[in-house]
C-alpha cells in the first residue's frame, strides 16, 4: 500500500487528510514536529509527503531543505496557510513539488497526490455505474433505469462517492470531507440533507442508512 506522510500540526487537519487518504486507498502515519518530519521523510519509507510550514519546533522549509540536501526525492506536497506568492515561489524553489495554500478541498489535494504518484490510469474511467444507475463524469449526466436526472454540484458530487465505492458503509465524516471539504462544519446535517435530495432523484431504496455508522449505496430490491 502507498504510504503518505502527513506532517501536520494542527490535529483536527491532519485527521481529516489521514481519514482521506484512508478512504482513497493510501496508508498514512501523522506528525506534528519538525524534527519527526524530517527523520521519517528521509526514512524512505514514504512514496510522498504532504508538508505544514508551521509545524513545532521548526518551520517546515527548513524541513524541505534539508530532506533535499539528504538527496531525497520523494514528492512533497506543500499545505499551508500562507498564501502570497512569495511564499509559493519559495516552497516550490526550496524543493517542493506542488504547493497548495488553506484552507482546501481534500479531493484537490488527492487529485494532486495522484498526479504526484502517477497511480491514474491511462485510460481513465468516465462513467461510474451500479446496476442499472450511471455517472457520466465528463458531462456530469446521471441515468437512472434509462432515465436522465439534473443534479446539483453537491448531489453529484455525493452520487460519485458512492459510486466509487458501491455497497461499503461510508461515515458522515468522510462524506464531509470528500464532497464539501475539511473547512466545512463536522455538526451540521448537511449531509443528511443531501443524501436526501439526492433519494428523491435516485430513488429512496438506493441510498441505505446504516445506524450509527452512515450510508451506502445499494442495489433496489
Amino acid at each position: 500500500m502507498t504510504q503518505i506522510l502527513i506532517a501536520e500540526d494542527e490535529p483536527g487537519i491532519a485527521r481529516f487528510v489521514a481519514k482521506g487518504l484512508k478512504s482513497a486507498g493510501y496508508g498514512s502515519t501523522t506528525v506534528a514536529t519538525a524534527f519527526e518530519a524530517l527523520d521519517l521523510a528521509a526514512s524512505g519509507e514514504f512514496d510522498l509527503v504532504v508538508l505544514d510550514l508551521g509545524l513545532k519546533g521548526g518551520d517546515g522549509l527548513s524541513v524541505l531543505r534539508r530532506l533535499r540536501e539528504t538527496g531525497s526525492r520523494v514528492p512533497v506536497i506543500i499545505l499551508t496557510a500562507r498564501s502570497s506568492v512569495t511564499d509559493t515561489v519559495t516552497g516550490l524553489e526550496g524543493g517542493a513539488d506542488d504547493y497548495m495554500a488553506k484552507p482546501f478541498r481534500f479531493e484537490e489535494l488527492l487529485a494532486r497526490i495522484r498526479v504526484r504518484l502517477r497511480t491514474e490510469p491511462a485510460a481513465e474511467t468516465t462513467t461510474l455505474t451500479a446496476g442499472d444507475l450511471s455517472l457520466d463524469l465528463r458531462t456530469r449526466r446521471a441515468d437512472v433505469a434509462g432515465r436522465q436526472v439534473d443534479l446539483s454540484a453537491r448531489e453529484f458530487g455525493l452520487l460519485e462517492a458512492f459510486l466509487r465505492h458501491p455497497g461499503q458503509v461510508l461515515s458522515r465524516e468522510q462524506l464531509l470531507s470528500q464532497v464539501w471539504g475539511y473547512d466545512f462544519d463536522p455538526s451540521s446535517n448537511v449531509v443528511d440533507v443531501y443524501v436526501r435530495y439526492l433519494r428523491n432523484k435516485v430513488g429512496a431504496d438506493r441510498v441505505q442508512t446504516v445506524r450509527g455508522m452512515g450510508y451506502r449505496l445499494t442495489s433496489p430490491a
